[in-house]
């Protein structure tokens, strides 16, 4: 049911039991009221959790050698309001988003992609927390390289990562020099667009920047159901076809 809303954007516990409800009373006859819905789903998030590292293991994702990081913010409220948001009190904080030139308070959500589109790890953080310390949550044992943008720059942090095996790549700024051959940058571009569409998905329909939760339990479920709707897309996608990305029409 979860799995399906995502497909459908219904993004709230709410909206979910509604459809179901008028939708589905044949197959879940004892759906019962939308308060235990919710707990339930909640309760499942480790479940959910448990499927996406499953799949990733059986399609050979967690050895994939190229992965793509990145984040974007998760509101918590609306900004005039902030001051007196109650929400996530140890993890909520003020912060600027660069892509959208706009201020934000809340989390900030990252995410590591392999170049084929599937998302392999996630985590959340203070929105004003520095995008390099999300790395060490995101890499467990990853190997290879991981391209991110130019947040991920230092070189303390790359020869941290080389001794675990991460060779981090990252677009350079406009005063540096940029050693690599020029096929090697392409192919970082190249890789960069690929993961901006996944990105895109997960604004949309998935509502990724949404955080419709109230302490960190129904946030990771929240996040873990998201995340196992995109996986579950292209692990249906695959064996009819389809390239992993169309999820246009994948649910009627």
């Amino acid at each position: 049911m979860e799995v399906v809303g995502e497909f459908l954007g219904l993004e709230t516990d709410v909206g979910l039991w509604k459809y179901f409800r008028r939708h589905g009373p044949s197959w879940f006859p004892q759906l019962g009221s939308r308060p235990p819905l919710a707990q339930q789903a909640a309760h499942l998030g480790v479940i959910k959790q448990r499927l996406h590292q499953q799949l990733l293991i059986d399609w050979g994702a967690v050895t994939n050698p190229i992965r793509r990081v990145d984040g974007c913010p998760r509101p918590v409220g609306v900004l005039p309001r902030a001051p007196q948001c109650r929400w996530f009190p140890e993890g909520a904080d003020f912060g600027y988003c660069a892509a959208k030139k706009q201020s934000d308070y809340g989390l900030h959500g990252h995410r590591m992609i392999t170049v084929d589109g599937v998302i392999t790890a996630w985590t959340v953080t203070p929105v004003a927390g520095d995008e390099r310390e999300a790395l060490w949550d995101l890499t467990e044992g990853v190997h290879g390289w991981v391209i991110g943008d130019k947040g991920y720059l230092g070189a303390f942090l790359q020869a941290e990562l080389a001794t675990v095996g991460i060779d981090r790549q990252t677009p350079l700024r406009a005063n540096m020099t940029d050693p690599r051959p020029s096929w090697a940058v392409r192919q970082l571009t190249s890789t960069r667009r690929r993961v901006e569409t996944v990105i895109g998905q997960l604004s949309e329909p998935f509502h990724f920047e949404k955080i419709r939760a109230r302490d960190v339990g129904y946030l990771t479920s929240r996040i873990a159901r998201k995340v196992l709707a995109h996986t579950l897309g292209i692990f249906m996608n695959r064996p009819v076809g389809r390239s992993d990305l169309q999820f246009e029409g994948l649910i009627a």
